[in-house]
């Protein structure tokens, strides 16, 4: 093989270290012993809230949340094995916009399989925030992927995606895709989950990411461009679009 890509997360978030670290060694070993090239999806937990409003590759990482300190020693891990024989690049991305399960946009903002009847903010309306459509995101990593013979043995990648400022908007491209003006746009209840976070799991490690939806974190994606010449990229509302379809929410 000539690449492998490694997907892979610990579901719901329990045992998180415990689980996420061995399964990236493992990850780590094949690429070595088959010589592979190894592609590691990152993403924005690297970065406290005190990160500033744009983050390139060589911003400081100093996250205060477990889940970042976990993602930091994974990329400390990579750089290591680069080191040691076994490339890699990392390809870091805000929120998937994506029909996923995974993503807070299919999972909290609109509801799959169902006519859509409202649409569901998580954060502060007024404060910008970082979306990466998944079919964009793999294409970039197609286009890396062609050229990593060209790359160092350790790079890392910012994807910008969608930088939607102020953050609301995702909403309104919801609003003009669905053809409904005054689809009613609620607020997440953040309330309920504080109530139930002493008793699951998940509602927990949503709390502790919520400075994600409260201050502005950009990806700087200038290396990006630099490398591939363009950084691919889908219209939003037709991304949307696409996602509310792959959801079975809009036909």
């Amino acid at each position: 093989m000539s690449l492998v890509f490694h997907g892979a997360n610990p579901p719901g978030y329990k045992r998180w270290r415990e689980l996420a670290i061995p399964m990236l060694a493992n990850s780590i070993a094949a690429a070595r012993a088959s010589g592979a090239r190894f592609v590691f999806p990152g993403n924005v937990y690297n970065f406290g809230p005190n990160a500033g409003i744009v983050v390139d590759e060589t911003s400081p990482q100093n996250p205060t949340t477990r889940k970042g300190r976990v993602r930091v020693e994974m990329e400390t891990m990579l750089a290591a094995a680069a080191r040691d024989g076994a490339r890699s690049i990392i390809v870091r991305a805000g929120d998937f916009l994506a029909a996923s399960g995974g993503s807070w946009f299919s999972a909290a903002m609109v509801k799959p399989g169902v006519p859509i009847r409202k649409v569901t903010y998580p954060g502060d309306s007024a404060v910008g925030h970082a979306w990466a459509y998944l079919p964009d995101l793999a294409e970039t990593v197609a286009r890396l992927a062609d050229i990593e013979s060209e790359l160092g043995a350790f790079e890392v990648f910012h994807f910008g995606g969608y930088w939607i400022d102020p953050g609301i908007e995702i909403c309104q491209a919801v609003r003009r895709v669905v053809g409904n003006p005054n689809l009613p746009i609620r607020s997440f209840p953040w309330p309920l989950v504080y109530v139930a976070s002493p008793f699951v799991t998940f509602m927990r490690e949503l709390i502790e990411m919520r400075y994600l939806w409260q201050k502005p974190l950009r990806l700087d994606n200038a290396k990006l461009v630099r490398c591939l010449g363009e950084e691919p990229h889908t219209p939003l509302d037709e991304a949307v679009a696409a996602t509310l379809r792959g959801m079975k929410a809009i036909s």
